[in-house]
């Protein structure tokens, strides 16, 4: 049988446990717990799993987890690889309960993020409640900077909970920006609360600032959305940003973290300015030459846009089709032939198949109701 014990807030010790320890055969916990015996194993996350897997029915075992065993625990995890009925579980109090209660903060308000060996949060969970709990490593102060590095000062509270149940607890307002005076490699976890309504998830044309009104049109943006088969926590390129109304809107819509390509370094500003306008969060925008920006990167976006970059970008497309990550969806959209002829021709010299959707409307305005023809939109879609 297997009982999972957390151990609450405080330092790494069994003080805290309402248990009989003296009734077990064998104590498993992490090798940061002070205490230490013959029938203590000191074992990461793995060893501990697999002595558990091959032991629980044969001798009764306590696995000791900090915190709660039910908030972000390897305790969890393994009790679901368990019949249930060979596992009791014997709940500790959790950093956000703790937090909370010293804060008088409900829970209800409150959406939990783990930062732990990842490089960002969840875009389509961050700010979206009123309060934003994350669960921290030493390196999330850099990663909650760069996932808010668009919003105003006073767009936002922060506090630091630092060190929670020790004798040093502190408790208190931290400047994300500024000069860190904590040891982030102690336990910590920051709280953000969101102090501005939320953004209406469609964008209007007019809401963007704009280099003489050139922008992808409400209703075509949308469209190329939908085409993209978009997913909430995905990661979206888009090459050849302009304004920046696709990524932002794919952003607000679905809750996708964004790089943003742009080479115009006067687009770019306006980029920016629309990034802030619309508090954009988890986004990047890189100014310059793509291909040189792209090949310097790392990760494989899941979906990628091509909305601009001109002919190189095109001729490239095989390349980015490369970088695209498995099942990903790579979207082209063009407003004229050559461009739809030079896109077309990059993908079958790769033997890359695709699928060529068109798009003409006319629209009708003023009394007489006059039809003015809109310029027509090719989009190329490559699933890979």
């Amino acid at each position: 049988m297997l009982t999972i014990a957390g151990n609450g807030m405080g330092p790494y010790s069994f003080e805290n446990l309402n248990l009989d320890i003296d009734s077990f055969d064998t104590i498993v916990c992490d090798p940061n717990f002070e205490e230490s015996s013959e029938r203590i194993l000191k074992l990461r996350y793995r060893e501990a799993k697999e002595y558990i897997l091959r032991n629980y029915d044969k001798e009764e075992i306590l696995y000791v987890v900090t915190g709660s065993p039910l908030f972000y625990s390897a305790g969890t995890i393994v009790a679901r690889l368990l019949p249930r009925e060979s596992v009791t579980i014997v709940d500790g109090e959790s950093s956000l309960g703790y937090l909370c209660r010293k804060l008088a903060i409900s829970m209800a308000d409150v959406q939990s993020i783990s930062l732990h060996a990842r490089e960002r949060p969840d875009p389509s969970l961050l700010l979206k409640r009123r309060y934003t709990f994350i669960l921290c490593d030493a390196h999330s102060v850099r990663k909650m900077a760069k996932a808010l590095e668009h919003l105003k000062r006073d767009d936002i509270s922060v506090t630091i909970a630092y060190k929670l149940g020790y004798e040093d607890e502190y408790i208190g307002e931290f400047d994300l920006y500024g000069r860190c005076e904590f040891d982030l490699g102690e336990p910590y976890v920051l709280l953000i609360e969101r102090l501005f309504g939320r953004e209406s998830t469609i964008a209007e044309d007019s809401s963007f600032v704009t280099e003489r009104g050139m922008i992808s049109k409400k209703y075509k943006r949308e469209l190329s959305l939908q085409h993209l088969d978009l997913e909430e926590g995905m990661t979206l390129w888009d090459i050849g940003a302009g304004s920046g109304s696709c990524a932002i809107s794919a952003y607000l819509r679905y809750g996708v973290a964004t790089v943003l390509f742009e080479k115009n370094p006067k687009r770019a500003a306006y980029i920016e300015e629309n990034l802030a306008r619309k508090r954009v969060l988890c986004s990047e925008l890189l100014v310059g030459d793509a291909v040189e920006h792209w090949r310097e990167r790392v990760e494989r976006p899941e979906r990628i846009f091509v909305g601009g970059g001109g002919a190189r970008v095109l001729a490239l497309l095989p390349e980015l089709y490369d970088i695209l990550a498995d099942s990903g969806i790579m979207l082209v959209a063009v407003v004229t032939l050559d461009s739809l002829v030079a896109a077309i021709s990059s993908l079958e010299e790769s033997a890359i198949e695709y699928e060529a959707i068109s798009l003409s409307s006319t629209r009708y305005s003023g009394k007489l109701m006059m039809a003015e023809p809109q310029r027509e939109i090719f989009w190329i879609k490559v699933r890979k």
